[in-house]
């Protein structure tokens, strides 16, 4: 008979297996930390890339560009403009937005103009994001 203050004692599978739990655990752990740690938490660094490629089709033009999140953090709503300027005027315009952009990411896109772009001068550019 054993009275109530003796534990019986551990088997060598319950020990291997409260071992590995322990491991996994302090792997999971130590990976939070690391990625808390290394995280970079810069502002995003959104660029526009214009893809220079014009395409025309049925007397439209279509402007390539690609948008690119080279920072730290995440953006929200992310603006993209074009501005085309034909003899000091501007001729045309137009905007998207582009709902979520995180770091490292890119997206692809275009514009379409009534006008041909080689005639003029084309400005393409991030004017504004949030923060989520």
């Amino acid at each position: 008979m054993t009275t109530g203050d003796e534990k019986p004692k551990r088997s060598p599978a319950e020990w291997i297996t409260f071992s590995l739990a322990s491991l996994i655990l302090a792997m999971i752990v130590g990976l939070v930390v690391y990625t808390w740690y290394t995280e970079d938490n810069r502002p995003p660094v959104i660029t526009v890339i214009n893809k220079e490629k014009i395409r025309e089709i049925d007397g439209q033009f279509y402007v390539l560009f690609e948008v690119i999140n080279q920072g730290g953090e995440t953006a929200e709503s992310v603006q993209v403009t074009a501005e085309l300027t034909i003899d000091g005027k501007v001729a045309e315009t137009g905007e998207q937005y582009i709902d979520f952009l995180s770091s490292g990411e890119q997206e692809e896109g275009a514009f379409v103009f009534k006008k041909n772009p080689r005639q003029g001068e084309l400005i393409i550019r991030v004017a504004s994001y949030k923060l989520p």
